[in-house]
């Protein structure tokens, strides 16, 4: 048997797919998985899907010696303890100067921890997020490698073939940076995906409850959206997900779905690591909250029966303005969660010296990923304006967009309350907004009230240093 270009361990759905694309676009590849059946899977797949160069191995050491050298190897394995078995299992038969690569979604310290003990053996390592679920894995992915950049000069010209391609900004991938930033980097674009998922949640709930939409209605609405500068992957699905029926039943399968959401841990991440750099992230902790409140599903029946009654205004609605509202609404919040993600990607570059190109990072996500959006253009061109731009909010641009768009954004936000609709992904957006465009907030009190029970100090905004006042003593004197 000729020798491969490259190997992949791990065939699950995202790693067959991954591994006939590369064999699609022309790299003889060697597959291999504990279980074999999945090897034998993978291979069949490959004969049916165009007679790829898909090659099939049930030992280790038979599939890491079909590799031409230096030798590469992916592994898209679960994250955590299987990543080290796995590479146990591929390390004894690898040699100086070959490389692993990470592909799933992997906690970036693992990675960094890796990538040394890697290293101390003479091997490469690179912890590279994928992005897109099956579809994209198969037929064109967002590629998101961070570690080693030898390692990563070893694979680009697959990469640059098996990423995702758009016409005018190229393939979806990029050497992210040192150490696990690939990691990180996909780490945030999922929190990201957790903001928006719940944002475009919460326009459904709104033109659904208040705006009594139909299914029917909500496609309508949605595939229109998805012609302008909503235009994204999430956008289009939500409009398919409106037009299926249910096939075991009456009426349409979205309404069958539990309302109980499932995660698998990148999103709480994102927002832990949020709070230990300091960083505002509301849009995105919302959504993470309004997980775990629909996974109280048995307790938020039994709160439905104690709190009954009509919660709405009962006012009349103008459902083509309410349309329209809501659309700007979305726009506006989604402004803002993309935002808060790229704070946190730039104080983690800063506090790591990862250097990150944030304009970099939204261009590779035009295509391929599950964010994928026209919206990303824009970043990629505020960013490119000025690298060292504090906030997406301050861009000239979108500065100019969130306030044409703020009066339908508080509308919504205010109809949703006066009906009993929670939008807690829009009100912390226009929260975020809102405290980030006041030159002063009510921080001052607090720092107050720290100051008198804990001694904690204060600044004043006439005089510099810092200052502590016996404020009970004060107050107590003042009573007497």
């Amino acid at each position: 048997m000729a020798v491969t270009r490259i190997g992949l361990a791990g065939l699950a759905v995202m790693g067959q797919n991954l591994a006939l694309n590369i064999a699609e676009k022309g790299f003889p590849i060697s597959v291999y998985n504990r279980t074999t059946s999945k090897v034998d899977e993978t291979v069949q797949r490959a004969k049916v899907e165009g007679n790829l160069p898909v090659y099939g191995f049930h030992d280790p050491a038979s599939f890491v010696n079909s590799i031409q050298k230096p030798r590469v190897v992916i592994m898209l394995v679960k994250a955590g303890a299987p990543v080290d078995q796995t590479i146990a299992t591929l390390a004894a038969h690898l040699e100086q100067g070959d490389c692993i690569i990470d592909g799933g979604n992997e906690w970036y310290e693992n990675t960094e921890r890796r990538e040394k003990a890697m290293e101390e053996r003479g091997l490469l390592y690179l912890g590279m997020g994928v992005s897109g679920g099956e579809e994209g894995a198969r037929n064109g992915p967002s590629l998101m490698p961070g570690g080693s950049f030898e390692a990563y000069k070893y694979i680009e010209d697959i990469l640059l073939k098996v990423a995702a391609q758009v016409p005018d900004s190229g393939p979806c991938v990029t050497y992210i940076g040192k150490g696990g930033s690939g990691n990180f980097v996909k780490m945030v674009h999922n929190g990201i995906e957790y903001g928006d998922m719940q944002l475009i949640s919460e326009a459904y709930d709104v033109l659904k409850s208040v705006g009594k939409l139909t299914n029917s209605e909500l496609q309508q609405v949605f595939s229109e959206w998805n012609k302008g500068e909503l235009l994204s992957f999430l956008i289009e699905i939500t409009a398919d997900i409106f037009s299926i029926k249910d096939d075991q039943g009456e009426g349409h399968l979205v309404d069958k779905v539990l309302d109980k959401t499932g995660m698998k841990g990148t999103g709480k991440w994102t927002v832990q690591q949020a709070a230990e750099l300091s960083v505002a992230a509301p849009t995105i902790e919302a959504s993470l909250d309004s997980r775990f409140l629909s996974g109280l599903k048995d307790e938020r029946v039994e709160a439905a029966k104690v709190f009954q009654g009509d919660f709405s205004s009962n006012l009349p609605v103008d459902k083509a303005q309410l349309i329209e509202d809501v659309r700007q609404a979305l726009y506006a919040s989604k402004i803002c969660s993309y935002a808060q993600g790229m704070n946190i990607v730039k104080a983690k570059s800063m506090e790591k010296g990862w250097s990150l190109n944030l304009g970099e990072l939204a261009r590779i996500w035009k295509g391929g990923c599950i964010i994928r959006a026209i919206f990303l253009d824009r970043i990629k061109k505020a960013y490119d304006r000025n690298s060292d731009l504090a906030n997406l909010l301050v861009d000239p641009e979108f500065a100019q967009e969130i306030m044409d768009r703020q009066s339908a954004w508080r509308r919504v936000v205010c109809l949703a309350i006066n009906n009993g609709v929670s939008t807690p992904g829009m009100s912390a957006s226009l929260a975020y907004f809102d405290s980030y465009r006041r030159d002063r907030l009510p921080a001052n009190l607090v720092q107050a009230q720290r100051d008198y029970f804990g001694a904690h100090t204060y600044e004043r905004v006439d005089m510099p240093g810092s200052f502590h006042t016996e404020w009970f003593k004060i107050a107590r004197a003042a009573k007497m």
